[in-house]
């Protein structure tokens, strides 16, 4: 680390191993377009856009001045019982993306709380509508829902609910996850093989009866616990079953959303429209916090009867639609469309997929996932220490200038969308690399 004056002392790092960390910091002070700059003065390539999240590339002009002409402008202003033009501006943006029919936008803070305002407005839907006793959620193992505590009850990461488990959502369900190395290994793009265990939903209406569950929530691709692509006719047998059942589908695309598909969400590459998008991320390029839920007309239109001056959803959060948040969220959405990011982005998913897949006889490798631009590598684990392969690969590839993102022993990609393919070659030519070193 460069700066002695530097006290690490009093950052309590989120999901970070703190005494590992601070032993050997890994410190970033600049980023431009596809690079960071570590504090030693390296440029270290940016292989997972920050945290799945700066989809534009870093620093974009057109963001930042948006960002700062709305604070010179309005700094914050309330959304309960008041308003300011840039929060429905910014709405708008966000249907105009979203699959038809989806046309109002609940704004929130993070990933995580557009899961908990999804899993809220579920609830204070079917009550709405007089089934009051739909209440049951239906998660699935392995899914990753951000950190609020509804969205790790629906949330099947067992670390993550390993300590909280006492105090999680009662009534909440899980599907099997659709992971299997034994009979999908090395797919590219969607498995062909899984996707019969969508049917385990028809199992758990059986059991908790269709009248007692309110929503099925899944990740259309799941990002942080590996990266798992949908079995070929997953997603629509899941979207046929909550229709037969009257159940909501809820789709957490707070990773896939925005271009990381190359189309604005999941829901329109795989043609499975839900009732519900929990998004965030790249709605603003990660320049602000900012999340949302976009939902069906027919999910708002059930909310909208009774006196007119009664609040119709009791949800919200102080900086919902925030003025500096909603800025920076129509200045990305503008970019985004303006240059064509989504479409140039998947021009280039075919030869992410190859580069990915070209890893596969190197050592220690089990497993290649790819789809849109994400890319998965998955390496065995050393007996007793699991995670160790992959987070040593990760330091050394820190160390030659490629930023990557580990999720237990599986090296995860998911780059900015202006990535080129010297940016691939880089990427993955180094991956091979420290593979082979690695014992």
């Amino acid at each position: 680390m460069n700066d002695p004056h530097l006290n690490l002392e009093h950052f309590w790092m989120p999901f970070t191993a703190n005494r590992q960390f601070k032993a050997k910091p890994r410190m970033l002070v600049s980023a431009k377009d596809m690079h960071y700059t570590s504090d030693d003065g390296r440029q270290v390539l940016d292989g997972c856009a920050g945290l799945w999240c700066v989809n534009a590339g870093h620093n974009r002009a057109e963001i930042i001045s948006a960002i700062k002409q709305q604070l010179d402008t309005l700094d914050f202003a309330p959304t309960f019982q008041m308003g300011h033009p840039m929060a429905f501006r910014a709405a708008e943006k966000v249907a105009s993306l979203a699959p038809a029919g989806m046309n109002h936008v609940f704004f929130a803070n993070s990933g995580s709380e557009s899961v908990d305002s999804a899993l809220k407005i579920a609830l204070a839907y079917h009550r709405a509508r007089g089934d009051g006793t739909r209440t049951k959620f239906i998660g699935r193992e392995r899914g990753y829902h951000g950190v609020g505590f509804g969205g790790t009850s629906v949330g099947g990461i067992p670390l993550n609910r390993k300590i909280f488990g006492g105090q999680m959502l009662p009534g909440v369900d899980h599907l099997p996850h659709t992971h299997n190395i034994r009979e999908a290994a090395f797919s590219r793009g969607q498995p062909k093989w899984g996707s019969h265990l969508a049917e385990d939903l028809e199992r758990l209406v059986s059991l908790h009866d269709a009248s007692n569950i309110a929503a099925v929530i899944v990740e259309p691709v799941a990002g942080s616990t590996g990266v798992l692509p949908p079995p070929v006719g997953y997603l629509e047998t899941l979207r046929a079953i909550c229709d037969k059942h009257g159940i909501l589908l809820i789709f957490d695309e707070v990773i896939s959303g925005f271009g990381r598909m190359g189309t604005p969400f999941a829901a329109q590459y795989f043609n499975v429209s839900p009732d519900l998008i929990c998004c965030a991320k790249g709605i603003t390029n990660a320049t602000i916090p900012m999340g949302a839920v976009i939902v069906k007309d027919h999910v708002f239109d059930a909310f909208m009867h009774g006196p007119e001056n009664v609040i119709d959803l009791f949800h919200g959060y102080t900086y919902s639609g925030h003025p500096v948040a909603a800025a920076a969220a129509v200045a990305t959405l503008d970019l985004y469309q303006s240059t064509g990011l989504f479409e140039s982005s998947r021009a280039l998913h075919g030869y992410l997929a190859d580069a990915a897949h070209g890893m596969r006889e190197l050592p220690n490798v089990i497993d290649i996932r790819n789809i849109g631009m994400i890319a998965a590598v998955e390496l065995k684990a050393r007996d007793g220490k699991p995670g160790a392969r992959a987070y040593e690969a990760m330091v050394k590839l820190f160390e030659r200038g490629v930023m990557v993102r580990i999720t237990g022993d599986t090296i995860a990609l998911s780059p900015p969308l202006i990535v080129q393919k010297a940016h691939i070659d880089e990427m993955f030519g180094h991956i091979g690399e420290v593979l082979r070193t690695l014992d």
